[in-house]
C-alpha cells in the first residue's frame, strides 16, 4: 500500500539527509532547504505547520515549564491520529517530529516523542521527562504518553493525545504504566508503582532507529 506518508519517506532518500529532521537536542532550527522542500513537495499547509512549530519554540522557550507543557500538548494534539499501518504502511514506525508535522498524522508514539523532543529543545531537563508506554485500560490497548516530573519522586503530569487536559498520573487511573524511557535510560514499572532502571533506552530498537535518523539529519 502506497500512502502519502510512505511516499514522503521515499522522496527524502533522494535529497540530502539534513532535510529529514531538526536540531531538536538544542535550539530548534529548521533549515531553509528543508522548508523550501516541504513547501514544494507538500504544500503551504505543511510548510505552515513547521513554521508554527518554530514560532511556538521561540515564544515558549523562556516560559515557565508548566506553561510550556500546556502549549506543546495542545499544539501537537491538533495533528490527526492515524495508525502506523494506515499512515506508513508498517506495523510500528516512530516518526521524527518533522515527518509527523509534514504529513499531519501519526499515532500515540509520534505525539509523545514530538512533545518530548520539543520540550527538551526548550530547555526542560531530560531527567524531568519520560516517554511512558502504558496500557489504556478503558480502550484495552497499548498506548504512549509523556510524563513530566518536577521532582524525581513527584506525581508526574501526563501529556496525552487522547485529552488536552494535563492531569497528575494519580488521576489517570485509566492508564497502567509498563515501562518508560528518555535520553538517559530505560525503566520498568512494577505493579506497586515503583520504577526499576533496566538499562539504556537504546535497548528499544525503534527509539534507536529514530535517533539514528535525527543524527544523520544533522550531518553536513
Amino acid at each position: 500500500m502506497v500512502t502519502a506518508a510512505s511516499a514522503f519517506r521515499r522522496r527524502t532518500f533522494l535529497v540530502p539527509a539534513l532535510l529529514l529532521a531538526t536540531a531538536v537536542y538544542g535550539a530548534l532550527e529548521l533549515s531553509s532547504r528543508l522548508m523550501n522542500y516541504v513547501q514544494e513537495e507538500f504544500g503551504t499547509e505543511a510548510y505552515e505547520r513547521l513554521e508554527n512549530w518554530q514560532r511556538l519554540h521561540t515564544l515558549a522557550a523562556n516560559a515557565p515549564t508548566e506553561r510550556q507543557l500546556r502549549l506543546v500538548n495542545r499544539f501537537f494534539n491538533r495533528v490527526r491520529f492515524v495508525s502506523d499501518i494506515q499512515h506508513w504502511g508498517e506495523e510500528d514506525y516512530w516518526a521524527t517530529p518533522v515527518e509527523f508535522l509534514t504529513t499531519n498524522a501519526g499515532d500515540c508514539e509520534d505525539f509523545s516523542i514530538a512533545k518530548y523532543l520539543t520540550l527538551k529543545s526548550m530547555g526542560v531537563p531530560d531527567d524531568q521527562l519520560r516517554v511512558v508506554y502504558v496500557k489504556a485500560l478503558e480502550l484495552n490497548q497499548a498506548h504512549m504518553v509523556l510524563a513530566w516530573y518536577p521532582e524525581p519522586d513527584a506525581d508526574p503530569l501526563i501529556l496525552d493525545n487522547l485529552i488536552n487536559d494535563i492531569k497528575p498520573a494519580s488521576q489517570r487511573t485509566d492508564l497502567e504504566p509498563v515501562y518508560s524511557f528518555n535520553g538517559e535510560g530505560l525503566w520498568l514499572n512494577n505493579s506497586g508503582g515503583e520504577r526499576k532502571r533496566i538499562g539504556e533506552a537504546q535497548k528499544l530498537s525503534r527509539w534507536q532507529e529514530l535517533n539514528d535518523r535525527l543524527i544523520d539529519s544533522l550531518r553536513p
